[in-house]
């Protein structure tokens, strides 16, 4: 069953068409990925997923596993896409630098809390206990991360590998049921790209779909279920990682083709 689907979504920027008609399905519990040369729209396409950027055509459509049925929820604003469990990460990190990384972390449990803003000036026991239990949520996902014993650092003082450690954990612990990473081994060695690919499948195994944009060939092809190709806007190909591995249209546009090689 479909968690996620695009229907001839198209976005443009003044004269430019940056997507183009695309069309997609994710499957719950899917590791989809999305790839295709720079420029070619991918970014794009997660900002109309995620209400940054409404599309001019098309619809996204989605079926939460508390949704009777598929509702369409095209154009609505980046709060409400997170509030029905669809979370992201960005190509550029964007943590709170002079904050913890506990507190970095807190920050992706604003919407689970239940307490009213008037709950937290009287500091009533249901306020209290409300705090604690996302203060128990926060400890669980920086364990899970590998990362508690930096709780209180700022996390601006962190190495680049575990900054994106704590992007990745506070979408995570806002309990998304799609996770949508954008460029997630970006900057990562070979070491810290390995260890990613196991946190992904790990996160999976909590119930969690997950949508990536990925230049780094070996982990998609490794990593992912299914995979749509675009190229200025528009799908050129979409399928299993060895059907795309061998599409003469995706090794011209994107992996290079044997023309380009030699002229190298």
């Amino acid at each position: 069953m479909a968690i996620l689907e695009l229907h001839n979504m198209t976005k443009r920027f003044g004269g430019l068409t940056a997507v183009d008609g695309l069309n997609l399905s994710v499957e719950r519990g899917q590791i989809y990925g999305i790839i295709g040369p720079n420029g070619a729209g991918k970014t794009t396409a997660f900002n109309c997923i995620t209400g940054i950027h409404p599309p001019e055509e098309g619809e996204v459509i989605w079926q939460g596993s508390g949704d009777a049925k598929p509702r369409k929820i095209t154009g609505l604003p980046p709060y409400k896409v997170a509030s029905l469990g669809i979370v992201r990460t960005f190509q550029t990190i964007r943590l709170f630098s002079e904050m913890s990384v506990a507190e970095n972390v807190m920050s992706g449990r604003h919407f689970r809390g239940k307490q009213h803003w008037w709950h937290g000036i009287s500091h009533t026991p249901f306020s209290r206990k409300d705090e604690n239990a996302n203060w128990e949520k926060v400890k669980e996902t920086l364990e899970f991360f590998n990362i508690r014993q930096f709780a209180k650092e700022p996390v601006g003082s962190l190495a680049y590998g575990f900054q994106r450690k704590v992007e990745m954990a506070r979408a995570l612990v806002s309990e998304p049921e799609l996770l949508i990473l954008d460029e997630p081994a970006a900057g990562l060695n070979d070491s810290e790209t390995l260890e990613l690919v196991e946190t992904i499948y790990s996160i999976r195994k909590k119930g969690v779909t997950i949508l990536l944009i990925e230049h780094n060939m070996d982990l998609v092809m490794t990593l992912t279920d299914y995979i749509t190709v675009i190229n200025f806007g528009k799908q050129i190909s979409e399928g299993l990682p060895d059907r795309i591995q061998s599409d003469p249209m995706v090794i011209e546009a994107y992996l290079g083709s044997e023309d380009d090689n030699d002229e190298q």
